[in-house]
């Protein structure tokens, strides 16, 4: 008889984790060691769930590289011992935290699934938790002893994603979240059905998990727009001590083709900052090079973002930074794949 699978279930603030006190109709934060009492169908799942909270439950508007950290040290310090992690956090932050942790683990060879709610656990038409059980249900499932989901996803209504390349898409629907550019790994109907040729298969000769929490956050976005002036790029590029610049281009990674525009950029990786090109279209990828007005962007040496989203390349570009680098790896490693973030062609 094979064993039941043990999953750690993380809570560190957000919607789903409050209830509604009907006598004050105030929300407050729920204690998660009484989720069974709250949702008794969780006794229905083949698998034991131990719950952990944050001592203070934070607002995702408050998530920063520090909490990144705690997140990743709840479940590195209990990897050996559970087979699944469910992480819940709030959503408007999800997709960026999710997308650190996903790095900051290497050879992950166990589920973390990350996810939460519209609508508070405790509200009548709540969507926790649907959310909730089919994330154990999949941090739980298994095929031949070994789990079926080896890397960091992100469940919400009905789609388990891939975490690295999901974007916030809504704040109304239950349909929160969107990965434009990769397809969904796993949907909930009747069945719950993987696309297994999809998911991460870790590299086997590679088997021990290396846990890196050096993040650096001297960076920034610098959001393109038609007119946007000289004075405020000239700001931005000099910032004390910046390290690096997520640069959001129009449509396939194009930008201005004025002189002033191309020379601030190019003193700037001069000076040693690294600039990625990213798109701020939805869905699709950086052809650096396509159209004359992407060309000078790549003569200057600026890295192709591909088909990565901004939260990715943010989290990203942390993490990289972080590992003492050579320009050359820099770039190399930006423009590679490392957990599924980007694709290959």
């Amino acid at each position: 008889m094979t064993k039941k699978p043990k999953i750690l279930l993380v809570y560190t603030g957000g919607t789903i984790g409050m209830v509604k006190d009907y006598n004050t109709n105030a929300l407050k934060a729920f204690d998660f060691s009484q989720i069974t009492n709250k949702i008794p169908e969780l006794q229905q799942l083949n698998c034991a769930i131990t719950t952990v909270s944050f001592e203070e439950p934070i607002d995702s508007s408050n998530m920063n590289t520090k909490y990144y950290v705690m997140i990743a040290e709840m479940i590195a310090k209990n990897y050996e011992d559970f087979d699944g992690f469910v992480v819940l956090t709030g959503s408007d932050t999800m997709s960026y935290v999710s997308s650190a942790i996903s790095f900051m683990f290497e050879n992950l060879q166990k589920p973390v699934i990350f996810t939460g709610s519209q609508l508070p656990i405790g509200d009548l038409r709540t969507d926790a938790k649907e959310n909730l059980i089919t994330s154990i249900q999949i941090a739980a499932s298994t095929e031949n002893d070994e789990p079926v989901v080896k890397e960091v996803g992100l469940y919400f209504e009905y789609k388990l994603y891939r975490a690295n390349r999901t974007t916030k898409i809504n704040a109304e629907q239950f349909e929160a979240f969107a990965s434009m550019n990769y397809p969904p790994l796993a949907e909930s109907g009747v069945h719950l059905l993987f696309n297994k040729h999809l998911l991460l298969e870790p590299d086997k000769k590679q088997n021990k998990i290396i846990f890196r929490k050096k993040l650096v956050d001297d960076i920034v976005v610098l959001k393109l727009f038609p007119g946007i002036t000289k004075k405020v790029v000239e700001t931005i590029v000099n910032i004390p001590n910046l390290r690096g610049i997520i640069l959001e281009t129009y449509g396939s990674g194009n930008a201005p083709t004025e002189k002033w525009f191309v020379k601030l950029l190019e003193n700037a990786i001069e000076k040693g900052i690294y600039i990625v090109n990213v798109t701020q279209c939805a869905g699709g990828s950086v052809i650096l090079g396509l159209y004359e007005t992407s060309s000078e962007l790549k003569r200057i040496g600026i890295i192709n973002g591909k088909d990565i989203t901004t939260e990715t390349a943010i989290v990203k570009m942390m993490y990289l930074l972080g590992e003492n680098l050579t320009k050359e790896e820099f770039k190399h490693y930006f423009e590679t794949p490392l957990r599924g973030e980007i694709s290959l062609n």
